[in-house]
C-alpha cells in the first residue's frame, strides 16, 4: 500500500506547489501510475506527508525498480523520475506565455517564476545540490568561492559497460546536450533524461536563443542561454553584441561566455552558448587599478582590475560604441605578442589568444570584462603555460573556465574524503594521506605548527584550499601579478589607447 499512499503524496505536493491545480489531481494521479506499470488505485489512501518531492520520486523509482517496471540503472532511473515529473509540468508555450506575462511587470519577477519552476519540477537536482560542500575562503583578491561538487552520482559499472556498447550505435539526437531538441526528450542510456525540461524564448541580435537553468547550479540562478543553431563556441563581435543585449533585457542577470579555444575553454565548445545567473562573484567586486582611454571609443572608459587573471573593463551607457571597443580589444588581442612574457599569439597557423567576456549593467551602464586568455603549451607546460601547474593539480587540474574565471572553485568530488585525511595527518592522527597531497600538507604542518587543533583544523584545510585556488587563477594570468607582468600589461593597454 505504500506506493499507492507516495503517489497520492506527490500529487499533493504537486498541488501545493502550484505546478497543478486540485482539478488536475484524479488525472495526474492516472498519468503515474501509467508510468509505474499499475492500473487500479484504491479507495481509502492517505495523501499529506511531510516529505518532499523529491522525496517521494525516489520512493516512486524505487518501486519501479523493485517491480521490475524499469532496470536498476541510473539512467533508467532518472528518466522514469523524469516522466513523472512532466505529469506535472505545463507546455513549454504555457510556461513561455506565463514568463513574458510576469516580465511585462518586472525581469525579475519572470525569471524568479522560472527558478522556482524548474526548482519544483526536480529539473535543478536541489537534493543532490544539497550535498555539495561550498565556503567562501578570504584570500588578497577577495572572497573567492569554493565548491566540492558531490551532486552528481556516480555510475555502476553495468551502466557504464551499456553506455560503450551503445556507443557504437548510438542515435545522434539531441545532437549535444545543450541543443534546443532537449526540450521534453525523454532520455536514453548515456544521454540525460529532459522530460521535465522546459527552456524560455529569447531573441538576441535577431537570432533565437533559449534560456534555461542548470540542472545541478554552482551559484544563485545558475542559468544557461543556447543557440538555437548547433555550432561551435566563438568569440567574436557578434557575441558582444548578444551579451550586452541579454544584460539589458535582464538587468538583474550577469552573462558571459567561455573561451572558444581548448584549454582555456569550457567543457563544451561545439554549442555555441553563455553562462549566467543572479549572483555577484568576487572578480566583479574587484577594484579598477590603472585606467585608460580609448582613442576612437570616448564614451568607453576602460580600466585593468585587481585580479589573479588579467582583465580589462570596459564601460559605458552607449552600447554601441562599447561592442566596437570591445572587438577593437578582441581583435588586437588575438594577433598580439610579448615573448619577454611568454605570450605568442600563433603557431605556424594555429590561434592561441582570444577572451573570457562577461558582461553586466552596474548603476544604469553597460560594463563587460574582457579576460585575456592564451592556450599555448610547450614541453616544460604540457597543459598550458597559462594553466594551473603542476604543483596545484592535486586541488585542481581541469580547464579554468567560465565559473572559475570569476572567482568559484568547482572541485572534484575526491577531495571530500582527501581534504579529512589531510586533516588527519596535520593532527598526527593518520599519515595515509594520497602522495600528491604530502608536500602541502608538509609545508601546512612547518607553517601552522602548534596552532594546529580539533577546533580550527577545518578552517585552516578550507583556507589553504583557497590559497591553492587564488594560485589556480594566477597561473591562468597571461599578465602575472609581479612587476614584470604588470608592466607588460600596461604595454598592452598603452598600445590600446594609442591606435
Amino acid at each position: 500500500m505504500r506506493i499507492y499512499s507516495a503517489l497520492q503524496e506527490l500529487v499533493q505536493q504537486g498541488v501545493n506547489a502550484g505546478l497543478i491545480q486540485p482539478e488536475d489531481k484524479i488525472y495526474a494521479r492516472n498519468q503515474v501510475l501509467s508510468h509505474l506499470g499499475l492500473d487500479s488505485f484504491p479507495a481509502e489512501v492517505e495523501g499529506e506527508s511531510e516529505k518532499e518531492i523529491p522525496e517521494l520520486l525516489d520512493e516512486l523509482v524505487e518501486y519501479a525498480v523493485s517491480a521490475k517496471v524499469i532496470p536498476d540503472l541510473f539512467d533508467k532511473k532518472e528518466i522514469l523520475a523524469s516522466q513523472i515529473m512532466n505529469v506535472f509540468l505545463a507546455r513549454p508555450s504555457e510556461v513561455n506565455r506565463e514568463f513574458y506575462q510576469r516580465y511585462e511587470n518586472s525581469p525579475k519577477e519572470a525569471t524568479e517564476y522560472f527558478y522556482q519552476l524548474s526548482q519544483k519540477s526536480n529539473y535543478i537536482q536541489i537534493q543532490r545540490i544539497s550535498k555539495n560542500i561550498h565556503y567562501k575562503a578570504d584570500t588578497a583578491y577577495g572572497e573567492l568561492d569554493i565548491t566540492i561538487n558531490l551532486s552528481k552520482p556516480e555510475k555502476d559499472p553495468k551502466q557504464i559497460a551499456l553506455e560503450k556498447e551503445l556507443k557504437k550505435t548510438a542515435a545522434h539526437y539531441p545532437e549535444c546536450l545543450l541543443c534546443v531538441e532537449n526540450e521534453g526528450y525523454a532520455g536514453r542510456i548515456g544521454h540525460p533524461a529532459r522530460s521535465n525540461h522546459r527552456m524560455i524564448r529569447v531573441e538576441l541580435a535577431n537570432e533565437d536563443w533559449y534560456f534555461q537553468y542548470s540542472p545541478y547550479v554552482y551559484y544563485n540562478e545558475h542559468c544557461i542561454l543556447l543557440s538555437g543553431e548547433h555550432r561551435d563556441m566563438k568569440i567574436d563581435r557578434g557575441g558582444f553584441v548578444r551579451l550586452l543585449e541579454f544584460v539589458e533585457q535582464f538587468p538583474h542577470y550577469f552573462i558571459g561566455s567561455n573561451a572558444d579555444l581548448p584549454i582555456v575553454g569550457g567543457s563544451i565548445l561545439t554549442h555555441d552558448h553563455y553562462q549566467g545567473g543572479n549572483y555577484e562573484f568576487a572578480m566583479a567586486k574587484a577594484e579598477e587599478e590603472y585606467g585608460f582611454t580609448l582613442q576612437g571609443f570616448p564614451e568607453v572608459h576602460g580600466a585593468t582590475v585587481k585580479w589573479p587573471m588579467s582583465v580589462i573593463r570596459l564601460r559605458s551607457k552607449n552600447k554601441t560604441e562599447l561592442v566596437e571597443a570591445a572587438d577593437f580589444i578582441f581583435e588586437t588581442w588575438k594577433s598580439y605578442r610579448d615573448p619577454a612574457v611568454e605570450i605568442e599569439a600563433y603557431t605556424g597557423e594555429t590561434r592561441h589568444n582570444t577572451v573570457t567576456p562577461i558582461a553586466r549593467m552596474r548603476d544604469g551602464y553597460f560594463e563587460l570584462d574582457l579576460v585575456l586568455r592564451n592556450n599555448r603549451t610547450t614541453e616544460e607546460f604540457p597543459l598550458g603555460i597559462f594553466h594551473p601547474h603542476a604543483d596545484v593539480h592535486h586541488i585542481k587540474k581541469e580547464n579554468i573556465g567560465l565559473i572559475e574565471v570569476m572567482g568559484l572553485a568547482v572541485l572534484p568530488a575526491r577531495l571530500k574524503t582527501e581534504l579529512i585525511e589531510v586533516e588527519r595527518f596535520l593532527l598526527g592522527k593518520d599519515h595515509e594521506i594520497a602522495g600528491y597531497h604530502l608536500p602541502w600538507a608538509e609545508e601546512m604542518k612547518e607553517n601552522y605548527r602548534s596552532e594546529l587543533t580539533e577546533a580550527n583544523i577545518t578552517e585552516i584545510v578550507r583556507k589553504e584550499v583557497g590559497q591553492k585556488f587564488m594560485r589556480v587563477l594566477e597561473d591562468a594570468g597571461v599578465f602575472k601579478r609581479n612587476e614584470a607582468g604588470q608592466e607588460a600589461f600596461r604595454r598592452f593597454t598603452d598600445l590600446l589607447a594609442r591606435t
